[in-house]
């Protein structure tokens, strides 16, 4: 997502705030998994994770729109464990992007600020894309109790 009037690191600091927000993550299991393409409009594009460990803990929905990449995943059985999940910011040119990044897409002036989403285990998802945003749902416990 791009704002002329935001911040100048605004996009990376969101990647990097919801990058810290998966961290407690791998404990976690893939609940299911959402993909809308349309052939037309990048811009419609999505993919939408949703993350469940239990009632201890809050579920969480990662969502990325304006899909540039988007890798097929194997389905596995569902829910599928979680062994790694890694959110990386991927800068505009001239920034370099990260050496396992470099060959991801072929790179121009026209491309925005990117965010890139890996998660390994039994079903993995592989996904770049230019908005992401990470909802996080208080536990069960927690939304159990009446305040």
């Amino acid at each position: 997502m791009v704002d002329e009037h935001a911040a100048p690191d605004a996009f990376k600091n969101r990647c990097t705030n919801a990058a810290r927000r998966l961290e407690s993550c791998t404990s976690y299991f893939v609940e299911r998994i959402s993909l809308n393409e349309s052939n037309e409009d990048r811009k419609e594009n999505t993919l939408d994770v949703w993350l469940r460990e239990g009632p201890r803990k809050p579920d969480v929905v990662i969502s990325l729109s304006h899909l540039y990449s988007v890798r097929p995943w194997e389905p596995g059985p569902a829910p599928g464990f979680i062994d790694g999940i890694s959110l990386t910011h991927l800068p505009k040119l001239p920034s370099p992007w990260p050496a396992d990044a470099v060959d991801r897409l072929d790179r121009s002036s026209d491309l925005p600020e990117l965010v890139w989403l890996r998660i390994t285990g039994p079903i993995e998802v592989d996904a770049v894309a230019s908005i992401v945003t990470v909802y996080q749902a208080q536990s069960d416990d927690a939304a159990s109790v009446l305040q």
